[in-house]
């Protein structure tokens, strides 16, 4: 966390935190009360201040105030560079890749050294230029290798190769990812917390 945030959590230790102003949607945009935030600074401030507690529950720090944040899927979201490479929804370089899975829509769910993200539906072509098949060679047949992982049972072994090593490609249903990669999705006070939420006015 920024250090000037630090001092003023110090300062201020009782600020009551925000519920339901700050969502995160399925490409890594961040949203203030519905309206989609655009401006620079302020999202390289997000990104520094972006944090998860004991809970599960993911938070932007704003000074003394902590904003819970809702999200429409997973904490992070991965979008790939032109050299191959990952960057998370927050601009931070990936390094490793410890797991992948794909769900019954065809998303495909990229955990890392930051924890479990969505990889932003831009960049599927990322995932399929990256996909071998059981026997470790390059899956031939892309389209028809993921149509048949998505029915189940049948499907072929695959595996998706990132920074050097090859991780398999698991099978796993939208609803089970949070509990399963431990992370809350619509934050709630906890433990006697006091929180604020929107009115329709604001």
């Amino acid at each position: 966390m920024d250090q000037r945030v630090l001092q003023a959590m110090e300062k201020w230790p009782n600020v009551p935190a925000l519920f339901g102003w700050l969502r995160l949607d399925r490409r890594g945009h961040w949203y203030l009360k519905g309206r989609r935030i655009e401006r620079e600074p302020t999202l390289d401030f997000i990104a520094r201040n972006y944090h998860c507690d004991e809970h599960g529950r993911w938070f932007f720090q704003n000074g003394p105030q902590r904003g819970f944040i809702d999200l429409d899927y997973t904490p992070w979201v991965y979008r790939s560079q032109p050299d191959g490479g990952l960057l998370t929804h927050t601009n931070a370089p990936v390094t490793q890749l410890t797991s992948a899975w794909l769900d019954e829509a065809g998303s495909v769910l990229l955990e890392t050294e930051y924890g479990i993200g969505l990889l932003d539906d831009h960049d599927l072509d990322w995932a399929l230029e990256r996909l071998y098949d059981g026997r470790g060679q390059a899956a031939t047949q892309l389209e028809e290798s993921l149509a048949a992982a998505l029915e189940g049972e049948g499907g072929p072994h695959l595996q998706l190769a990132f920074a050097g090593s090859r991780v398999p490609l698991g099978r796993i249903a939208a609803a089970d990812v949070p509990e399963r990669f431990g992370f809350v999705q619509a934050p709630a006070p906890v433990d006697g917390e006091k929180g604020e939420r929107p009115t329709p006015t604001d």
